[in-house]
């Protein structure tokens, strides 16, 4: 099966969240109800405070999607995720256009050399104006030194509560199959038979915790393959390196491991 790893990033409050929850609704892997915002601290705040992973699977690709947070006061949250994924979803609201965490998120993303999908939200807002939106967004990918490759951004229109997406204004659309159709078309498959073939790699860019195993980490695999009860070397910060066998091994079904 092939994979795509993607990050959804935006200003805070501007609907990727939203967005999210609707395409693990549409394709099957969660219940109407169910939030990536699961922690009561972002419950309460009605924000996104740490980068939650879920995965869903659409026409025989599983698609990773980790939900980054949109404050500025956790952009070193979104920094470590950027460097774990091949794309991103920039999430801009229809109305209010790009914010200064829109210019925070989506320069880190330039940085790293990714290439934008640009989603423009809530374009049912009495006051939204999509195209001055989409015009403030290029300006800002100008300015922000985007190469010509990811200047041209696909851009993909969106009701995220109502679960809508479509490629033009005037389309017609019922749900997000617009969307899922456009990350299969831009955003490149996550690993190669070479790469699968190169001694194990990854980098561990989230951290969970189990009651019976304790701490998990959440990790890219870059090259290689990973197997149960495998030794590996552990590259701490400061350099140093240690060996540990691998436990256990999970992937992401929806939010579920």
């Amino acid at each position: 099966m092939d994979i795509r790893n993607i990050a959804i990033i935006a200003h805070v409050d501007h609907g990727k969240t939203t967005l999210t929850d609707a395409l693990m609704r549409q394709t099957g892997v969660a219940a109407e109800g169910v939030s990536m915002d699961s922690n009561t601290l972002e419950r309460e705040r009605g924000i996104t405070i740490y980068a939650k992973n879920a995965s869903v699977e659409y026409k025989g690709t599983k698609i990773n999607i980790v939900d980054t947070p949109g404050h500025a006061d956790f952009g070193s949250e979104v920094e470590r995720v950027l460097r774990s994924i091949d794309s991103v979803l920039l999430v801009v609201d229809a109305q209010e256009g790009p914010m200064p965490q829109t210019r925070f998120v989506l320069k880190k993303s330039l940085e790293l050399g990714l290439r934008p999908m640009v989603i423009i939200n809530k374009i049912d807002k009495p006051a939204a104006d999509p195209a001055r939106c989409e015009s403030e967004v290029f300006d800002l990918f100008l300015e922000l030194g985007a190469t010509d490759e990811q200047a041209h951004f696909p851009i993909i229109y969106a009701i995220g509560r109502q679960g809508i997406a479509k490629r033009s204004l005037s389309e017609e659309s019922s749900d997000l199959t617009p969307l899922l159709d456009a990350i299969l078309e831009h955003v490149p498959v996550a690993s190669s038979a070479e790469a699968a073939a190169a001694p194990m790699r990854l980098q561990p860019f989230n951290l969970g915790y189990d009651n019976f195993l304790g701490r998990l980490g959440v990790a890219r695999i870059y090259e290689g393959t990973i197997t149960n009860t495998m030794s590996v070397f552990v590259k701490n910060h400061d350099g140093k390196n240690h060996t540990a066998k691998v436990t256990k091994l999970y992937s992401f079904r929806g939010l579920e491991k």
